[in-house]
């Protein structure tokens, strides 16, 4: 199968070709065609499969012809760079159907995205919150969406968006098709699920699991060493783009800090940052300025950056669901990558319950060279874990020997 199988209008087949596709992702091929169709759609994958053009190009191709210069689709993320790369990946493959949108979230000003619906616009990404401050403000009408679609309802379901989602859909017709995509699907998100989609076709790709390109690995260290510890992998086993996570805004900021005290070209990407910040952390990350992001979870949500080879949790996420979508940074379009988190005792519970879903024991390894001193805890943790065969997981060891690791050229010193 390939994107001509499709029939999208020319315009758009030139926007496809233009950015590079050229056989569909497996959520492409399902949910296109039923997307297309007309059908209210329940969309289930891992993070980094393709979803938003699933969802993107039906509605190009269904904006293409009727009313222009009036919001007909409207687009709900949970985070700013999620909504900005749904936006471009918009405006990339619809470059030539002169279909306009817009993005709408808080932490910049209000007044270029009211002008921006003034002046007519058919596609509006948003934020729940920004959306409903404009909603107020009399300053958007959602009385003409056609499509409504709410992409990573799950992580919304985190961030406590349901109630504002709940007052969002007061405001948009009841005649409408709507496309629900979330990697997992906690009890909320299935209940909210229910009360918006009208006989829903389910499209799931896979278990709701983190993608099978990415291998995972524990690295059991004590509390007091993760920092030193951190550095000893960077200046080992992770020499390609690396992402590093951490619970707090506090933590990401002083890890790229201490990193770029060390010589790494590292930024930080955290909640306190202004948008223009942000963006330009997420940019110089994407574009190579900046080797290392040390981000927060939600922070990071949306980030869509080629060629991640390192995923470092350097605090264990504090639920499965957090960890799916950290580690679904790498390894994305079919991609290799490695997810690498530093594992202290008292994470031993949430790694039972990641194992749970991966369907098999997460590797345990040692990182050679490294001085762990006499802690009992580091002691406890030095060996490495097998699987239930008795030997390491053989799909990471088949990885392992396909990888070609990048070098770490560039790294220090640019």
């Amino acid at each position: 199968m390939d994107f001509q199988s499709f029939s999208l209008e020319p315009r758009i087949q030139r926007g496809v070709q233009a950015v590079g596709h050229t056989v569909p992702t497996p959520i492409q091929a399902q949910a296109i065609p039923l997307v297309l169709s007309g059908r209210d759609v329940m969309g289930l994958a891992q993070t980094g499969t393709g979803k938003t053009a699933a969802f993107m190009l039906p509605i190009l191709q269904r904006l293409y012809r009727g009313p222009r210069r009036r919001v007909r689709a409207l687009i709900v993320a949970p985070t700013r760079e999620l909504a900005e790369q749904i936006h471009q990946v918009g405006v990339e493959l619809g470059r030539f159907t002169h279909v306009k949108g817009v993005t709408v979230y808080g932490g910049v000003g209000k007044v270029p995205q009211v002008k921006a619906l003034k002046r007519g616009v058919e596609i509006v990404v948003a934020c729940p919150g920004r959306l409903l401050d404009l909603i107020g403000d009399g300053a958007i009408d959602l009385s003409g969406v056609e499509v409504l679609v709410l992409d990573e309802a799950d992580r919304m379901c985190d961030m406590g968006f349901l109630p504002d989602i709940r007052r969002i859909l007061k405001h948009l017709p009841h005649k409408r098709q709507t496309l629900f995509f979330s990697a997992t699907m906690p009890d909320e998100i299935r209940e909210l699920s229910r009360s918006i989609l009208h006989n829903p076709a389910t499209v799931q790709i896979g278990q709701i699991a983190p993608v099978e390109t990415v291998s995972h690995a524990l690295y059991p260290v004590h509390q007091s060493q993760k920092k030193r510890f951190l550095l000893a992998m960077l200046a080992g086993p992770c020499t390609g783009r690396t992402l590093v996570f951490t619970r707090t805004k506090y933590r990401a900021r002083n890890l790229a800090r201490d990193l770029e005290k060390k010589g790494y070209n590292a930024i930080a990407l955290q909640g306190n940052m202004s948008q223009n910040q942000r963006q330009r952390a997420i940019d110089g990350f994407r574009n190579g300025k900046f080797d290392i992001l040390a981000a927060t979870d939600i922070a990071a949500r949306g980030i869509d950056v080629a060629g991640i080879s390192h995923v470092i949790n350097f605090d264990m996420p504090d639920t499965v669901d957090a960890y799916t979508h950290c580690i679904g940074r790498t390894g994305r379009a079919e991609a290799l990558g490695e997810a690498l988190t530093l594992a202290v005792e008292e994470d031993d519970e949430m790694v039972r319950k990641i194992e749970g879903v991966l369907g098999e024991p997460i590797q345990r390894r040692k990182l050679e060279g490294f001085d762990y001193g006499n802690l009992v805890a580091a002691q406890r943790f030095q060996t490495v874990r097998p699987g239930a065969n008795g030997r390491s997981n053989g799909r990471q060891q088949q990885q392992s020997r396909r990888r070609q690791r990048p070098t770490n050229r560039g790294r220090r010193g640019r």
